[in-house]
């Protein structure tokens, strides 16, 4: 029998580490880059743009359509990567902080 106490201040505690946690996310910084490298944006944890690089060759009214396709696909990237670091992030501050208890998953927390 567990100690309900115990599992308490556990439970205390995992929330205390998930808010530190996620409060850390915005200092991750993954990029996402397209067409060879001439466009490339930057996200961090949170899943917001924080930069934009584009090629200068790409500034012409003519290539509008494509570098507007390049810069959402280098930003879809980007903010993909952020997430899946983002979650790599939270499982391990939250490592060991709960016993392993079947059909409790917590990764959908964040």
């Amino acid at each position: 029998m567990f100690d309900m106490m115990k599992m308490m201040g556990k439970v205390k505690e995992m929330q205390s580490k998930m808010k530190e946690a996620q409060d850390q996310l915005k200092d991750i910084k993954t990029e996402g880059e397209s067409g060879g490298g001439m466009v490339k944006a930057t996200a961090n944890g949170n899943k917001e743009l924080i930069g934009l690089e584009i090629d200068d060759s790409l500034v012409n009214t003519a290539d509008k359509d494509m570098m507007r396709d390049l810069i959402i696909a280098a930003v879809n990237k980007a903010v993909s990567n952020a997430d899946i670091q983002a979650k790599e992030h939270i499982k391990k501050s939250t490592e060991g902080l709960m016993p392993n208890i079947p059909g409790m998953d917590l990764s959908g927390m964040m």
